[in-house]
């Protein structure tokens, strides 16, 4: 499903995920995730859905600015993986972050639209 329809939508739930994360919208993410999301942070500490999303919701951690820059989205039959910089700032515990890394996410068609299935943030050696 590469063609222009598969990769507007596999967009829209990309720009989803963002909007959720700086909104700290829980109804996006869940909607966005599907239940057996494994969510991997560049520090190595593996989510569950249910963790990914309180931790993003729970007030500690606020999101000022988030951008995905040089989106890159493959197609391999009902799945897809998309490659991204995350850059963005957030303020966490009183301190105002600068966060810059490469994503990777996993992503499976479902009768809904995409679903994420993984994200692993990691650092360039």
């Amino acid at each position: 499903m590469a063609g222009s329809t598969g990769e507007a939508a596999l967009a829209a739930a990309l720009e989803s995920y963002r909007r959720g994360m700086l909104g700290a919208d829980a109804a996006l993410l869940d909607a966005v995730c599907l239940d057996e999301v494994a969510y991997g942070h560049t520090s190595g500490l593996l989510q569950t859905k249910a963790e990914f999303i309180a931790s993003v919701t729970d007030g500690n951690t606020r999101w000022t600015s988030l951008a995905f820059e040089n989106v890159c989205h493959r197609f391999v039959g009902d799945n897809a993986v998309t490659h991204f910089v995350f850059v963005g700032q957030n303020v966490s515990g009183g301190q105002t972050n600068s966060l810059r890394f490469d994503t990777v996410l996993v992503w499976c068609r479902t009768p809904f639209g995409w679903r994420m299935l993984v994200r692993q943030g990691y650092n360039k050696a």
